[in-house]
């Protein structure tokens, strides 16, 4: 028997109301651009993500280089909710300019990460590239690195919560709660550290702060 088409759209609506909302509403995506919280500054510890990765291979063989000792580098800085985040904010828009990427040079370690980021995450802060990319170097210059962790050439051993306190005694301001630490495996992959909206100072997360590392210790991989 075939259902009027009415019949056919109730059913539907009803479909969603059982199932929940579509994926894309359901994991953050899309959103209107600068409806966020906070900003989290993700800082990746680029020899931990090349020996998680490819080893230099491929994409990241400028930053996995011998050599090339990065140390702290930047992944994002991410528009953050009190529970979630967007990302993908509509239409990306221009692409950035050559004069907006000289904004993110000596931050990211590829000129294709800095683009994804902006594609991703910078479209919903309601920046332009180039204001996205000034805003980026405003969170990074403001984070000073532990002096332990500063070009380390031999490996570490920490718990979360040392390497935590290590940041709070080197960043005035910081406290445990406003930052996590990311580990995959046993290894360091990053500290994300939280700031305000506009970006005068650190704030607390607890969502970002409760999805820390649950190791019991976690290695510190030399530089390269």
């Amino acid at each position: 028997m075939k259902l009027p088409r009415a019949w056919l759209s109730a059913l539907a609506l009803l479909g969603l109301a059982a199932f929940g909302a579509p994926a894309q509403a359901q994991y953050g995506r899309g959103g209107a651009p600068g409806d966020f919280d906070f900003y989290v500054l993700a800082l990746s510890w680029s020899p931990g993500f090349c020996e998680l990765e490819d080893g230099g291979r491929g994409r990241s063989r400028e930053q996995c280089a011998p050599g090339a000792n990065p140390g702290f580098v930047v992944h994002g800085l991410w528009p953050q909710n009190e529970r979630g985040y967007p990302t993908d904010c509509g239409p990306a828009g221009r692409s950035p300019s050559r004069m907006a990427l000289s904004e993110a040079e000596g931050l990211f370690p590829t000129e294709g990460l800095a683009r994804y980021q902006w594609r991703k995450h910078g479209t919903c802060t309601g920046s332009s590239p180039a204001g996205y990319f000034a805003d980026v170097r405003r969170a990074r210059e403001k984070v000073v690195i532990p002096p332990a962790l500063r070009g380390s050439d031999r490996e570490q051993t920490w718990t979360p919560i040392e390497l935590e306190r290590a940041f709070v005694a080197a960043n005035p301001g910081l406290r445990t709660d406003m930052m996590s630490v990311a580990c995959r495996r046993g290894l360091l992959q990053e500290v994300r550290i939280c700031f305000t909206r506009d970006l005068r100072g650190f704030r607390s997360c607890q969502e970002v702060d409760r999805s820390g590392c649950r190791a019991p210790d976690i290695r510190i991989t030399a530089s390269p």
